[in-house]
């Protein structure tokens, strides 16, 4: 069975379609050793080459068929490469030899949910084209009072910029006060499809969650930043919903088998989205060191575990009292307070100015009640002589213990 060359090369992971088209244009890929020409076809049994290099490739109905169910965190886009370094949802998918995994829909930045990836570009297309009709379901936290009116709006269309949208259905799943949760489900997958339906009829949408693509669902299991791979029924069920054939050996296997059912019974910790979260550290840690303190947002409180962002950072034990950071307090009465000006009152004071009051004056000029610069130093047999001495002098007698005498008889 042959097969589109550009479609060939786009599914080993050398390039999107388009680029390997340019690639063919320009004259680098051969087949057979004759220059290949755009929408060429390809045999299993050609040789293929690019840039010189011979290419391993397979027909794609030999392929086996795999499903990853990513949960997207907030902070992460869905591309392969971005300008701004920031992290995306392929960095936590697993390899997959001479492959790659393509992505089925998107979800903004800030959006959460259920993403789907594969490595068969033809059900992916499938699935997110137009006229298959596949649902996305959503679940989504809106910021204002939704009137029947406004439902019913929404439900029947309204006119977007780029064309007319509606919901398939609308329903009210919870909440309180001015926020509350909508369950919606649209049938097309445009950019920001649902938040601009909501935008429409002026209310905001504070949060969205994606729980359902087509037959997938979301599982309760599966947390924040984690994938799990779909075994042959879930895929069986995709396949059918967009009329493609399932293939053999479609499924899981061995470790991957037995991966997914550990998860199952015991889910792995949530990986949080981290872009956003330290973006926002990073922009209260520049206000809070800022040099204007009336212009800060954060203000500290003596409530904190260890007040670790309090303006006086170390007021609790005062360790750097010399005016550290130009906030510590004055250091004379501080606990351990090494390094403080009024050095005679510390504890362990080995290095005070005034050395002849502090505790363990092991240096100080008068030693052992000896001038040490003028007269010699007091050897080590006198040294121990001398501590055996104070230490007899100071412990009390102790008395000996009742000891019973063995050869005691009773009568």
């Amino acid at each position: 069975m042959s097969e589109k060359l550009q479609k060939v090369l786009a599914r080993v992971g050398l390039g999107s379609r388009r680029y390997m088209e340019e690639v063919i244009a320009a004259g680098r890929v051969s087949v057979n050793g004759q220059v290949a020409q755009v929408g060429e076809r390809i045999e299993p049994t050609d040789e293929l080459r690019i840039d010189g290099r011979k290419v391993q490739f397979q027909i794609e109905d030999e392929i086996r068929r795999r499903v990853l169910i990513y949960y997207k965190p907030e902070g992460e886009i869905c591309s392969r490469n971005d300008p701004e370094s920031r992290p995306t949802v392929f960095e936590h998918l697993p390899t997959i030899a001479n492959d790659r995994w393509v992505m089925v829909g998107r979800l903004d930045i800030n959006s959460t949910g259920l993403l789907l990836f594969t490595n068969d570009g033809e059900l992916a297309n499938r699935l997110m084209h137009p006229s298959n009709e596949i649902e996305r379901e959503y679940a989504v936290r809106v910021m204002g009072e939704v009137t029947p009116q406004l439902k019913n709006n929404m439900i029947k269309g309204v006119v977007l910029d780029d064309g007319p949208a509606k919901f398939e259905s609308f329903t009210e799943i919870g909440g309180e006060g001015i926020n509350r949760w909508y369950q919606v489900v649209v049938k097309e997958g445009r950019n920001r499809e649902v938040r601009r339906i909501f935008e429409s009829q002026g209310l905001k949408v504070s949060r969205l969650l994606r729980t359902r693509y087509g037959t997938v669902i979301l599982p309760r299991e599966l947390r924040t930043g984690r994938w799990m791979e779909l075994d042959k029924n879930d895929i069986d069920n995709l396949t059918k919903a967009v009329e493609l054939k399932p293939r053999q050996g479609t499924g899981l296997f061995g470790m991957a088998k037995r991966r997914t059912e550990r998860m199952q019974d015991k889910p792995m910790a949530a990986r949080r989205g981290g872009f956003l979260r330290q973006q926002r550290r990073d922009t209260e840690g520049e206000v809070v060191h800022s040099n204007q303190p009336e212009q800060r947002d954060y203000q500290p409180t003596t409530s904190q575990y260890g007040q670790n962002r309090s303006e006086n950072r170390f007021d609790s034990r005062n360790e750097r009292s010399e005016n550290r950071f130009n906030k510590a307090r004055s250091g004379g009465n501080g606990y351990n307070n090494h390094r403080s000006d009024n050095r005679g009152n510390s504890y362990n004071n080995d290095r005070s100015e005034n050395r002849g009051n502090s505790y363990h004056n092991d240096r100080s000029e008068n030693r052992y009640g000896q001038n040490r610069r003028t007269e010699s130093r007091p050897s080590f047999n006198e040294r121990r002589d001398y501590a055996d001495r104070e230490e007899r002098s100071e412990q009390p007698e102790k008395k000996k213990p009742f000891v019973v005498n063995k050869g005691f008889k009773k009568f």
